[in-house]
């Protein structure tokens, strides 16, 4: 009964977490940015949409991870009127906090966050990032789900209010030791073990 149970949860988690979907559509990609451009109000987005359509152009339909280089504004910039404070970072946190939600939904998460502690070899003219934040899409059509639910509730306005500049790009891991599958089916299985030792 118990490993039934865990079986079972581990399937569905299979399901969420998923990683190997099809690609886009041409369709898809168009509907895609025409909400995009809705829902920011379609002023001064080619660009922007101009970035999507590079990231969608090779899509395999797998899941990727999503590299963020962050720098911090002096001071946060909201629209006049606004209610929040100026503090850059708790605009950030705030941001932080409405997408975990969001990120979650689409079966994607972040995987690795950090902030600069000092400076080592940094090439003359180099930006002085804040920190690096890592997160795992489980396709770019997630992502762009993920894009168009943040820009249509408003989310989105924390990350610029807080950011004064950042450097976004897909990357593919080539090794990595964090192994989400492999965690849960290990928890799913110390859980299991658990149960089994009280149920005696």
């Amino acid at each position: 009964m118990i490993l039934g149970s865990l079986v079972v949860l581990y399937g569905l988690f299979w399901l969420w977490y998923g990683g190997r979907g099809k690609p886009l559509s041409d369709a898809e990609t168009q509907a895609f940015i025409a909400d995009l451009a809705m829902a920011h109000g379609g002023e001064g987005m080619e660009e922007a949409l101009n970035e999507v359509r590079t990231l969608v152009a090779n899509d395999d339909g797998r899941e990727f991870v999503m590299q963020n280089l962050v720098r911090h504004r002096t001071r946060a910039l909201y629209p006049e009127g606004s209610p929040y404070g100026d503090d850059p970072r708790e605009a950030d946190r705030r941001y932080g906090r409405l997408i975990i939600w969001p990120l979650l939904r689409f079966g994607s998460l972040p995987i690795f966050v950090a902030k600069r502690t000092g400076q080592f070899i940094q090439p003359e003219g180099a930006d002085a990032w804040h920190y690096v934040a890592m997160v795992r899409y489980r396709s770019r059509r997630d992502f762009l789900r993920f894009a168009r639910v943040i820009q249509s509730e408003q989310i989105v306005m924390h990350k610029w209010a807080a950011i004064e500049k950042t450097h976004v790009f897909p990357v593919q891991p080539m090794v990595s030791l964090f192994m989400v599958r492999t965690l849960v089916a290990g928890a799913l299985l110390c859980i299991g073990l658990v149960l089994k030792l009280l149920a005696g």
